[in-house]
């Protein structure tokens, strides 16, 4: 189960699209606060996050994810490139917005593949 977090419903919805028609099974979250309640109620194997978002940022929201379950995958997507190095030093890999569908989902892929050999 990959969780989305994006409080761009837009964006959350096409990333939905193409995740599961690439076969995964997606949760979506408009707020770091709602991604947090689907974290603690399923199992979640990787997570998509945007970085601005207005109840919490993206740093502050991978550090509690951080702090529940400190293996989980995380992939922040983010059309900012200026983000404070602490909040690279809770991800495990980064998208920059726009990027093409085709290699955001082989960042995925990869970041999957390695959580599945620790």
């Amino acid at each position: 189960m990959i969780l989305c977090i994006d409080d761009d419903l837009k964006g959350l919805q096409v990333r939905q699209m193409v995740l599961e028609n690439a076969g995964y099974k997606v949760l979506t979250a408009g707020s770091g606060r709602e991604a947090l309640e689907h974290f603690s109620a399923h199992r979640i194997s990787a997570v998509i996050l945007d970085y601005a978002m207005p109840d919490m940022d993206g740093g502050q929201v991978a550090a509690e994810l951080r702090r529940l379950k400190p293996d989980v995958k995380i992939l922040l997507l983010s059309a900012y490139v200026d983000l404070p190095q602490e909040t690279f030093n809770l991800i495990d890999a980064r998208v920059v917005k726009g990027t093409s569908p085709t290699s955001f989902l082989v960042t995925l892929k990869h970041l999957l593949s390695c959580a599945s050999m620790a």
